[in-house]
């Protein structure tokens, strides 16, 4: 049995290992399948396609893409999107501008609130004063090494989720421009860890703007959850996805959750030649 995990973040984006130390690692895990799917930027692809060159691992470009709908934050992941694709490569350069002022108003805001912490701190958190895609996460590694908080959960629970005491709205394209998006980079559109509240409602209609799969098999995703958004996406002619979501060790070992890759099977054949 293949196993994958469709899901995973790079140092590209806010996750800890660079690129190749994430192939390394799923070599390691005993990974046969991976997708690099880091926020916004596909900046990390090449480097992990170099990495899986005649290795054990294959590796999917991928790609996150954080969209809007009806004023709630969908994030809608593009597969086998070209490594280098002109329409992502324009919305990485706005995208990511945007995630540095955000960060720069959520240190702001947290200043307001008597917490010692400078842009600067996330920077080092992100990696070093050359990196460009900063997200909440990084903003949370700095709260926690600067000791005002034990944990990135608890950044987020006290701070940084939405409508937290620092939480900044952002803003983002529509599911409907994210999805032509990652359609024009050659890529196929997938709902990414869709909310249950939401997702019988918002299937349907992201469908007609081209959705073509939903990300079904997740660690915590009920067995009940699963089987309800099957059943939606067989009706509505869409595959499923899963993977870990996994940004680091912090949270959990990377192989610690697959998928079998026959489950995912529509998806992989979908890949281009070569």
């Amino acid at each position: 049995m293949q196993r994958a995990d469709l899901h995973i973040h790079t140092r590209a984006s806010d996750g800890e290992f660079t690129p190749a130390q994430v192939v390394q690692a799923a070599a390691t895990a005993r990974l046969d399948v991976i997708a690099i799917t880091d926020h916004d930027t596909i900046d990390g692809l090449a480097e992990a396609l170099a990495a899986a060159q005649g290795g054990p691992v294959r590796v999917l470009t991928g790609v996150e893409v954080s969209a809007q709908q009806d004023g709630d934050e969908v994030h809608v992941l593009g597969y086998h999107v070209q490594p280098d694709a002109e329409p992502l490569r324009a919305h990485q350069h706005g995208a990511l501008g945007r995630r540095q002022e955000r960060a720069r108003q959520m240190v702001r805001v947290l200043q307001g609130q008597g917490i010692t912490i400078d842009y600067e701190d996330v920077l080092r958190a992100a990696g070093g004063a050359d990196a460009r895609a900063i997200g909440r996460p990084h903003v949370a590694r700095a709260l926690v090494a600067a000791g005002h908080v034990r944990s990135m959960g608890e950044a987020f629970d006290r701070y940084l989720a939405d409508g937290g005491l620092a939480f900044v709205p952002t803003e983002l394209p529509s599911v409907g421009d994210a999805i032509a998006m990652i359609r024009a980079s050659g890529g196929v559109a997938v709902w990414a860890h869709p909310k249950q509240e939401v997702v019988e409602a918002y299937t349907p209609r992201f469908a007609e703007l081209g959705l073509a799969g939903i990300e079904v098999f997740r660690p915590n995703t009920h067995p009940t959850d699963g089987k309800k958004m099957r059943g939606i996406a067989r009706e509505l002619g869409l595959f499923v996805t899963g993977g870990s979501d996994w940004h680091g060790p912090h949270r959990a070992r990377l192989g610690d959750f697959f998928i079998p890759a026959d489950d995912v099977r529509e998806l992989l054949d979908l890949a281009p030649p070569g």
